[in-house]
């Protein structure tokens, strides 16, 4: 009769954190450095930015192939690359603005679609200083 051997090696790896369970030192560290999330009108400006850089390179043709390769309609990505059209300085303080550590975020994307609605980047600064003051955000 012959005799064969099966070797079998194999590694465990440490098992994900699960909801309740206690971070262990690395990820506690994480979550205090980084306390928040980015608010969605800072993330679809940079988005925005993005898509345009896509543009400009030429890696898609225009809004119809965004809204395509992100099952959105062509209106959607409109609304998200007028986020573009605001003043530079406007389009600066809305990339930097602080964290949201709790409940909504204070500057909503519907406040700023219209404010970049305005073709004249004077009237946009009043707006969004109006904004900005509701929103009781720091001044730059």
């Amino acid at each position: 009769m012959n005799e064969s051997k099966l070797e079998v090696r194999f590694t465990l790896a440490p098992r994900r954190a699960t909801r309740g369970s206690r971070p262990e030192a690395g990820q506690q560290q994480d979550q205090q450095t980084s306390p928040g999330r980015v608010p969605r009108v800072s993330r679809l400006l940079a988005l925005a930015m993005r898509f345009q850089d896509m543009i400009d390179r030429g890696e898609v043709r225009d809004f119809a192939d965004l809204a395509r390769l992100g099952y959105v309609t062509r209106a959607r990505i409109t609304q998200i690359m007028d986020l573009t059209l605001l003043a530079p300085d406007i389009q600066e303080e809305i990339l930097f603005q602080p964290p949201t550590t709790a409940g909504r975020d204070p500057i909503k994307e519907k406040e700023v679609r219209a404010i970049a609605a305005i073709p004249h980047w004077h009237r946009q600064r009043k707006l969004w200083g109006t904004v900005r003051e509701s929103a009781s955000l720091p001044l730059p």
